[in-house]
């Protein structure tokens, strides 16, 4: 495998692997999502379109973030978009009986909940029986002590993953020195859970989402409700100067060689950050209690 793997102009991969079988869905177009599909992680189909706006949305621009589960014999889509109403940015659900779709919106009209500020990035995590729902209250609307942060929550779901049955608690927001370093504006975004014996691994992203200072970090608690903590060596997977640019917003899948594969997004074009944003996939794993994603790397092969 080698990086890049030629998926360009989008955001915030997310890979499903159903049967035999990978699906990667990632903001792609203004108002809906593209997936692609591919049986090795290395060869990989046009772009689907799996999802557009619709009556039953509640947004009308600024499609993001999706992520797609198997769940009681349908396909569920949380994603993020700005509402027609309030223009504020919400989480919505949408549901198939297909991983390429169409989606089509539960509730009609509606996000999925408002509680009256900014929500992106939801990411939803099973454990023992329980559903558990991650989400980032953006940035845009967020002020603590006069600065703007997004910082990340979670609530357990009901069995239909449509809606929240208990009140978010925050788990992580911008602390160290790497997630600080860009002034007034701060993020933690873009949850994403492991679980590997009694342990939990929270990876997320902090930096400017389009700039150099975009990276990969991780934080681990005994339980997937917190109390979390930051690892020392964050950012796990960080720019290299002159080659590979805000390397973020990652998920994993299990790889045909039976390794993890952190699949993430860099600047495409390293030199001048923006949007326009290409797929990367990195070997990742977790030994005695660290995770380890071992890139970024480009134009070689990966190893662990």
């Amino acid at each position: 495998m080698t990086n890049p793997i030629g998926i360009t102009n989008i955001g915030d991969p997310f890979v499903l692997k159903h049967h035999d079988v990978y699906y990667l869905y990632a903001t792609s177009f203004i108002d809906g999502f593209y997936c692609w599909t591919s049986k090795d992680l290395i060869h990989w189909s046009k772009p689907n379109q799996v999802y557009q706006m619709s009556e039953r949305s509640f947004g009308y621009k600024d499609y993001w973030a999706p992520e797609v589960v198997y769940h009681n014999g349908e396909f569920i889509m949380h994603y993020s978009a700005r509402a027609k109403d309030t223009h504020s940015l919400r989480i919505g659900v949408a549901t198939s009986k297909h991983p390429l779709g169409p989606f089509l919106d539960v509730h009609d009209g509606k996000p999925m909940f408002d509680h009256g500020y900014a929500a992106i990035d939801g990411h939803v995590f099973k454990d023992q029986g329980k559903y558990y729902f991650y989400f980032d209250k953006d940035c845009s609307e967020h002020m603590v002590d006069g600065r703007h942060e997004s910082h990340i929550y979670v609530a357990e779901l009901d069995e239909s993953l449509t809606k929240m049955i208990t009140e978010p608690k925050l788990v992580l927001k911008p602390e160290q020195d790497w997630e600080i370093i860009t002034g007034d504006w701060r993020w933690n975004e873009g949850p994403f859970m492991l679980k590997k014996e009694d342990t939990y691994y929270l990876m997320y992203s902090g930096g400017f989402y389009a700039s150099h200072t975009y990276s990969i970090g991780y934080a681990t608690s005994k339980s997937p409700l917190g109390p979390f903590v930051k690892a020392s060596e964050n950012p796990v997977l960080k720019s290299v100067p002159n080659m590979i640019s805000g390397p973020g917003h990652n998920s994993v899948t299990l790889g045909p060689d039976g390794k993890m594969y952190c699949i993430y997004h860099v600047h495409t074009h390293q030199d001048a950050p923006s949007e326009n944003r290409q797929v990367f996939m990195d070997v990742l794993d977790i030994k005695e209690g660290k995770l380890y994603v071992f890139g970024p790397t480009i134009g070689t092969k990966n190893e662990s």
